[in-house]
């Protein structure tokens, strides 16, 4: 039994909680996924959430239809059955993935989402139970809990008993943590751990595009790391720069990054403190630290001499980057 202190269901509750399978991409859960993106495009502060919006985008019914056909087999599958999800604290619609992962491949699914209070957590989850309400989906609501609850291991340890597969995303500590709490025999565990990603930018192609597609270019990077204040496996946070014009490339690059982010972004009060103690850490102990500049609070940036074997522990947030400048990749 789950003692329900500091423990909330978002979707579902504790008799809804069911051990369901189907087969991939079974047509209700397909129409379903289709019908929750129509009710997210419906939400009027949709445009306040991009990350909602790219969601709604992307499991609309054309695209899981299309998947479906990338899918298809002959050979006979079931999904495995009750899936437990961890989901990062940091990316607010990561959860949302996460689950429509186990639904379209045949599970019912336990998700736990962060225990911090987004906006885009409670939309999501408003919108789901409102699709589920619908009589043709009365099968899918057993196959949905989703839950919030605050660092209370009995509840980890309660769902990783029972489910037949765990998803964990976060760090690597997170991730040994929650395998101190035993599956069963038959049981499975996919972890997705730290990444680290960077960008490589050619300064000639840069310096070539006009106003309109570098502010597309722009954009597009933003949301792959102010969105998400780069905690995302795939937000950069090192920048290659190719060829032999990458101070202009630069500096139009970074200047109409800063633009967007003046009007787009909503930078913690702990972010300005934290970028600049990184930036005096780096002054100190950097040996291959070459010049920094900075847009105000909002971009940090700071060039490499060289590259060596400890890249991967140099980790940028809330818009702090490390550069490199190189003629061949």
């Amino acid at each position: 039994m789950i003692n329900l202190k500091n423990f909330e269901y978002l979707v579902g509750d504790k008799k809804s909680l069911g051990v369901k399978s189907t087969i991939p991409y079974e047509n209700n859960i397909c129409n379903f996924l289709g019908d929750l993106s129509d009710e997210l495009n419906r939400i009027k502060v949709i445009k306040k959430y991009p990350d909602i919006k790219t969601l709604a985008f992307w499991c609309r019914k054309k695209n899981i239809l299309n998947l479906k056909k990338q899918f298809l087999t002959s050979e006979t599958r079931l999904g495995l059955g009750l899936i437990f999800h961890i989901t990062p604290s940091n990316i607010p619609t990561n959860f949302a993935y996460s689950l429509i992962f186990g639904l379209i491949t045949g599970n019912s699914n336990i998700v736990k989402v962060p225990s911090k209070k987004f906006d885009q957590v409670q939309i999501i989850c408003s919108s789901i139970n409102k699709v589920l309400k619908k009589k043709q989906y009365v099968s899918i609501r057993k196959m949905i809990s989703i839950v919030r609850y605050t660092n209370n291991d009995s509840y980890t340890k309660k769902f990783s008993s029972i489910c037949n597969a765990r998803l964990i995303w976060g760090g690597n500590e997170s991730i040994n943590n929650i395998r101190k709490f035993s599956i069963q025999e038959r049981s499975i565990d996919i972890a997705f751990a730290d990444r680290y990603s960077f960008c490589v930018i050619d300064s000639s192609k840069i310096l070539k595009l006009n106003e309109n597609n570098i502010k597309v270019l722009v954009e597009k990077f933003y949301n792959d790391t102010y969105l998400v204040d780069q905690n995302a496996c795939s937000s950069p946070h090192l920048i290659i720069w190719l060829g032999n014009k990458v101070e202009s490339a630069r500096k139009k690059f970074w200047s109409c990054l800063f633009q967007l982010i003046k009007k787009k972004y909503n930078m913690p009060e702990t972010a300005s403190i934290d970028k600049y103690t990184q930036l005096c850490s780096n002054i100190l102990n950097l040996k291959n630290l070459g010049k920094e500049e900075r847009y105000k609070n909002l971009i940090y940036t700071v060039f490499l001499k060289n590259l060596n074997n400890n890249l991967h522990n140099l980790r940028g947030k809330w818009g702090y980057f490390y550069e490199y400048k190189m003629n061949n990749i």
